[in-house]
């Protein structure tokens, strides 16, 4: 201490903080063993009839309805009764029960008057535990019940699971309990109309849903029915449907809806164009959470028409009706507004000759149009030149196919092409592009950023062996700015019939034709560098490759060289690209190699729609100035 300043002395006392964890049991075992014994109890709760003597202060402290109903200013203060009529005996009972055990009795057939019960008193431990019973219990048999429920008293979270299960069952309910659907509040119904993914269920249908339930629940103010409606996409529904459609009710003589029918028309005459003049109105309720696998097959010369698609949360397969038009094999694959393209390859024919079976094989220009709202083939605007093992990729909805091979029909040979083509949509025609320094073919592309790598692939060089199809190491990059092809670093190995992915801002190339190793490796566009990566589990070409959301790279099955002989796998492998990782997680439902994959992609909203927003906006603002 400094000197002349009185000494301090400190006192510190040590002592324990306990906790019981039984205290508060054996309190609320006590409370109820008097309640029960009707001891003590000061205030009796009277509903239909039934009796329920109680404790102020559990009440008071319990609920914040008592708590003000036994406030200073009020007559029930000290009132020995207390009337509820509002609630049933059984409601007012199992919250009662609550309060004084901990212990909520829930079933489907109670719960109503329950959650009104909790609700009225303000119990909010026991609506939270109402609102954890609808959403572990939702099904398709409930989900319509608890909608209301949950709107009825204000439960958004429930609400908005009860909404998404009515979309997600939509084709058991209409076909099991359209009256539940009929019956259904009108702020579920717009959710469900609003939804991007209503499995199995036809646009067509949903429209018939909608004025049904316009009937069912007449009148309505033409407000709310135009919002109803205005959730409808019109676009994926028929044309001859649409004019059925048109005088089914009152409510689609509106303006508003008759403006939509008005789009949907025009949209259904741009023929070629529709890709590319995509809206909310024309998109498919489905989400990108599924690759599309189309064509292959066990064996190189009976490729297949099927086309399966794998969904990517469940990791199962299933198979589309509608078949690819032709037996195609080394054939592109793409997808633009929701449309699937099939562009080139060669047509792989069986006839009989002499006797017996025989296969004749042409390279192609062909493209067909898959339009998945209606489920049916057309034939687009064949490319400028027949191609067999060339890239084919898009870059702002615009189609380009890189290079290949094709047959002249006249001396039989195959020769390699440099040319470039893009598929102008607008006119559905294909024109010129820049051409690369080099015919190639067997090369593999992908797009990053607004430009285009093409790396690997060969060209047919005769020597006095025969013809060598070594691969290249090569990597060209296309400015579609500049419109130039300008060279890239090298791949570290030379590649044929190999794939590449874009996953995170990089570029991942994986195994080709004749590759004596199992590497794969990624290009860092930024510093202009190759990477080895964690070797592929096992050799394998002719696969599949989809890249998902997650950033994860998919195979589906291949070959590969099993004692000297090619050998069809059906093996799905996934690589982690952040951890550098391989796993097998699932199998084709049958050896299949040569399939070419598309990932399903929602169709964005283009600028034409903002006049029709500013619309909605108006009566959706005028709605809240009503309510």
């Amino acid at each position: 201490r400094p000197p002349g300043r009185p000494m301090c002395v400190w006192l510190v006392s040590v002592y324990s903080l306990l906790y019981s964890s039984s205290h508060r049991t054996g309190l609320l075992a006590g409370l109820q063993r008097l309640r029960s014994e009707r001891r003590m109890c000061d205030v009796v709760l009277e509903t239909g009839g039934a009796s329920f003597p109680c404790h102020r202060a559990l009440l008071a402290s319990s609920s914040d309805y008592f708590w003000a109903l036994f406030g200073d200013n009020m007559l029930e203060r000290f009132a020995p009764s207390v009337s509820l009529p509002a609630l049933t005996p059984g409601g007012l009972e199992a919250v009662l029960d609550f309060l004084y055990s901990g212990w909520l009795s829930l079933s489907p057939s109670t719960l109503p008057v329950v959650l009104e019960a909790a609700r009225y008193l303000q119990v909010e431990a026991a609506v939270s535990i109402c609102e954890r019973f609808i959403a572990d219990g939702l099904c398709a048999g409930n989900c319509c019940r608890y909608a209301n429920l949950a709107e009825r008293h204000g439960l958004p979270n429930s609400l908005e699971a009860a909404n998404h299960t009515i979309a997600t069952e939509m084709r058991a309910l209409l076909r099991e309990n359209r009256e539940g659907l009929l019956e259904l509040n009108i702020q579920s119904l717009m959710a469900v109309l609003d939804a991007d993914e209503i499995p199995g269920v036809k646009e067509v249908e949903l429209i018939k849903l909608a004025l049904d339930w316009l009937g069912a629940n007449a009148p309505l103010p033409l407000l709310r029915s135009n919002l109803l409606l205005s959730r409808l996409r019109f676009g994926l529904v028929a044309t001859s449907d649409l004019a059925a459609l048109s005088h089914a009710h009152r409510a689609m003589a509106t303006p508003l809806v008759r403006s939509q029918l008005t789009r949907a028309l025009e949209y259904h005459a741009l023929g070629s164009a529709q890709p590319i003049r995509q809206s909310r109105q024309t998109s498919l309720r489905a989400l990108p959470n599924r690759v599309l696998l189309v064509g292959g097959g066990a064996a190189a010369d009976c490729p297949e028409q099927q086309m399966l698609t794998f969904d990517l949360r469940t990791r199962t397969f299933s198979s589309l009706a509608s078949g690819v038009p032709r037996r195609l094999r080394r054939h592109c694959v793409c997808s633009v507004g929701g449309f699937l393209f099939v562009i080139g390859g060669e047509e792989v024919r069986e006839g009989d000759e002499d006797g017996g079976k025989s296969v004749t094989v042409t390279t192609t220009n062909q493209v067909w149009r898959y339009d998945p709202r209606f489920e049916c083939w057309e034939e687009a605007g064949s490319m400028q030149e027949r191609r067999v093992q060339f890239a084919c990729c898009v870059v702002e909805d615009v189609i380009y196919a890189i290079g290949g091979r094709h047959t002249n029909p006249e001396t039989n040979t195959r020769t390699s092409v440099a040319s470039v083509e893009f598929y102008d949509m607008a006119s559905g025609t294909w024109r010129r592009g820049a051409t690369m320094p080099r015919p190639v073919y067997g090369h593999a592309s992908a797009v990053l950023g607004n430009g285009i790598y093409v790396s690997g692939g060969g060209n047919q060089v005769r020597n006095h062996g025969g013809i060598n199809q070594r691969g290249s190491r090569e990597v060209l990059f296309w400015d579609l700015k500049g419109k130039v092809w300008e060279k890239r670093a090298s791949m570290s190995i030379g590649r044929f019939g190999h794939r590449m992915a874009t996953a995170h801002g990089h570029i991942y190339a994986l195994l080709g034709m004749y590759e004596p190793f199992c590497d794969i490796e990624r290009y860092d566009s930024r510093v202009n560098h190759w990477t080895r990566l964690r070797p592929l589990l096992s050799g394998s070409f002719s696969y599949g490759l989809a890249s998902t959301p997650s950033g994860s790279l998919l195979l589906f099955g291949g070959k590969k060289w099993n004692d000297g002989q090619e050998v069809t796998v059906k093996s799905v492998l996934q690589y982690d690209t952040a951890r550098d990782r391989w796993r097998e997680i699932c199998q084709l439902p049958r050896p299949l190699s040569g399939t070419e994959y598309r990932k399903k992609k929602r169709c964005q909203q283009n600028l034409s729609e903002s006049y029709l927003h500013l619309y909605l906006k108006y009566w959706r603002d005028a709605e809240s100035y009503l309510q």
